[in-house]
């Protein structure tokens, strides 16, 4: 791929990661010691607690060699896993993370707590890849992993262990507190930020640590969680993840009898609301920005916290995302724009789509991310994986990927290796408004991500019934008054409709299709001004892996302003 119009801004982002090279490096060569320099752990005080769900079954399939993390498994045969080259990278940053600690620590027996101890002590020992080991998100997952988990590692284990252990955790507090110091990314500066408070409050020997990661805390929260709560990355799975890890945070500060700081205190308190506007009745989160398959026991746990009745918004501004009720039916919808640069490393292409239950039953939905592999997720990434509309078989973001000559294509590795392949350039006029008419909910969004390229402006607008039996929609392509305007040639267009994976879905004569739920309901979807066509897609964010599905399709053809009206229509109730 060739960068054309984005080319300057390529090279822009070359010269700048340049730049910040030479800064980090200058940064150590000259920095003052860290505070942390001569302290050491001298004891452990409190162990916080791991919301995370755990499953003992997972300790039977450790105690018989099998790691399964990511989508990936791994069989060791007696050996250590450390001494394996990785199924995947994600796999590894599981592994090294050690969160699935708390497996063993649920088996709650002799043999768990010592194959616990065991794997400790191999990593520790210096077992493993240190270059996997060592990336910030991973190091600061290990030391909360080994904080939460300190009882199940350290029960019945000998002072020698004890005092490797201590020295351990001082060891990554320090490296931590060092990569604070350089120019890591604002995700990562904020996870760092939250193991370093960690350390602070549960050992003896390095608090002042926690007085100068808390104010970091404080910054990044308030920089990065966004007024209606959604984080700026726009990543469901990102905000669930933190959230897992702020609220036994807030528990750790009242356990040491220190306040936490209202940053923590009020961004809990906006994130939990945004969560529940992203659930589906499935108990699972939409599948937008990097959102793959759900933890719904995770999920659960958080949203306890924002109250049992507690209802979901229904708007977020901030965040882009828009909900829609109307009886039994859902409609959730992105309507914004991408996350800023350093933080669009998992964000998708896919501003207008959404998804739609009907009860407990998912109809429409985005592909998801998959837990592992490269090439699937940028695939998953593409609006193409999206309910919405594709002009030219081309996404409506341009990625940090391929590049023309041998020397782009070097510049593409070495910037993915620091900030990961992040979104270049997307839509950026995105509006929305809501309305209502006759009970019915109505939504209308537009975007220009396709105005630069290909001069047209794309508009869609939802119309969901107050007794939810007919979601009608319309997308819209209006040439743009941009330089493009007069010299726009006709492009095709694709308005896809992904299924999930339980939807039984044919053709019928009359050109409709026919959607059989497994609750019992029949849908019929309908469109004028295109060619429907049901073809095969795939479901990436199943609990088991890619699943294939089905997704309708609108062909159309577009050079002056174009209309295509679609909808979703109930004909048939669970009770016949």
């Amino acid at each position: 791929m060739r960068w054309g119009a984005d080319r300057w801004r390529f090279y822009r982002l070359i010269g700048r990661e340049i730049a910040r090279s030479v800064r980090d490096t200058y940064a150590r060569l000259t920095g003052r010691p860290d505070i942390l320099a001569r302290a050491r752990v001298t004891g452990l005080v409190i162990a916080p607690h791991d919301l995370r769900t755990s499953d003992a079954t997972f300790a039977d399939d450790i105690y018989a060699g099998l790691f399964v993390f990511a989508g990936r498994s791994l069989s060791v045969s007696g050996r250590s896993p450390f001494d394996y080259a990785p199924p995947s990278q994600e796999w590894a940053d599981i592994l090294y993370g050690f969160g699935w600690l708390r497996h063993l620590r649920a088996a709650d027996t002799a043999l768990a707590r010592s194959n616990a101890r065991a794997f400790v002590a191999d990593f520790i020992a210096g077992r493993g890849d240190t270059a996997l080991a060592r990336p910030t998100p991973v190091a600061a997952r290990r030391l909360i992993s080994f904080l939460c988990q300190s009882p199940l590692v350290l029960e019945g284990a000998d002072h020698v262990f004890y005092q490797t252990f201590l020295k351990a955790l001082g060891k990554a507090a320090r490296e931590l507190e060092g990569d604070l110091r350089r120019g890591i990314s604002p995700q990562t500066r904020l996870l760092a930020a939250v193991a370093l408070c960690y350390a602070g409050l549960c050992c003896e020997g390095i608090q002042p640590i926690l007085r100068r990661s808390t104010r970091i805390l404080v910054r990044e929260l308030d920089r990065q969680i966004l007024r209606d709560g959604g984080h700026r990355s726009r990543d469901p799975r990102f905000a669930m993840e933190l959230l897992l890890d702020l609220l036994p945070l807030r528990q750790s500060f009242l356990s040491r009898s220190v306040d936490p700081p209202d940053a923590l205190l009020h961004a809990i308190d906006r994130m939990l609301p945004l969560l529940r506007l992203l659930r589906h009745p499935d108990a699972s989160l939409s599948h937008f920005n990097g959102m793959g398959a759900t933890a719904a026991d995770h999920l659960a746990t958080l949203l306890v916290y924002d109250g049992a009745l507690a209802q979901p918004m229904m708007h977020a501004p901030n965040s882009g995302y828009e909900r829609m009720e109307g009886g039994r039916v859902l409609v959730v919808a992105d309507v914004g724009a991408p996350p800023p640069l350093p933080d669009s490393i998992n964000a998708g292409a896919g501003c207008l789509s959404f998804e739609m239950s009907s009860g407990p039953q998912r109809i429409v939905i985005n592909c998801g991310l998959p837990a592992s592999g490269p090439e699937l997720r940028r695939l998953a990434r593409s609006t193409a994986a999206h309910s919405t509309a594709t002009v030219a078989d081309t996404s409506s973001c341009r990625f940090l990927v391929g590049g023309g000559a041998w020397y782009e294509r070097w510049a593409v590795r070495w910037l993915s290796h620091r900030i990961g392949p992040v979104i270049l350039r997307g839509p950026r006029a995105v509006k929305s408004e809501r309305t209502s008419e006759d009970g019915a909910s109505i939504l209308a969004a537009r975007h220009d991500g396709y105005a630069h390229d290909f001069g047209v402006i794309h508009e869609r607008r939802w119309r969901l019934a107050a007794g939810g039996q007919v979601l009608e929609g319309e997308d819209a392509f209006v040439r743009s008054v941009g330089p493009k305007r007069g010299k726009v040639r006709r492009q095709e267009v694709a308005v896809r409709f992904h299924l999930h994976p339980a939807i039984a879905a044919r053709g019928l004569d009359d050109g409709r299709i026919e959607l059989s739920l497994p609750i019992g309901e029949v849908w019929h979807f309908g469109a004028e001004g295109g060619e429907i066509a049901l073809e095969e897609s795939v479901y990436f964010a199943g609990l088991t892996g890619a699943r294939r599905t089905d997704q309708i399709v609108i062909y159309l053809s577009v050079a002056d302003d174009t209309r295509v009206r679609w909808g979703f229509a109930r004909s048939q109730s669970p009770a016949g």
